[in-house]
């Protein structure tokens, strides 16, 4: 079985930074596939913030570039996605997700079970 636990949330002020991490369980090397963030502002759908292919490249929701950047340790097994100068905005539950694929579009297989940030002006 496939798990995903996110950590890393909390509550900080506006202008702050966060690192959330995912770490994934041995049996599925995020190595060979593709792991993503996304988060789920109240009230909203959930919404896609940052993918990472096996290859290491990185994609990001243009809303958030130049803030968020994604990236992962193999070796650890571990996505993380670094927030900097947190906006009020930002407050979110945000999930890490995998599939069993190394291409990164279409349903995502897995899914933690979200870390909650929030952010006060």
């Amino acid at each position: 079985q496939v798990q995903l636990v996110e950590s890393g949330g909390g509550s900080v002020q506006a202008g702050g930074s966060l690192r959330l991490s995912c770490e994934v369980s041995s049996g599925f090397r995020i190595a060979r596939y593709c792991t993503a963030w996304f988060r789920q502002i109240p009230g909203k759908a959930r919404e896609w913030v940052a993918t990472v292919n096996a290859d290491n490249i990185s994609e990001m929701e243009p809303s958030v570039k130049g803030r968020f950047t994604v990236s992962k340790d193999n070796a650890r097994n571990t996505l993380y996605l670094d927030i900097n100068s947190l906006k009020p905005g930002d407050t979110a539950m945000y999930y890490c997700a995998a599939r069993s694929s190394s291409y990164c579009y279409g349903t995502w297989h897995y899914w933690g079970q979200g870390t909650q940030v929030t952010v006060s002006s």
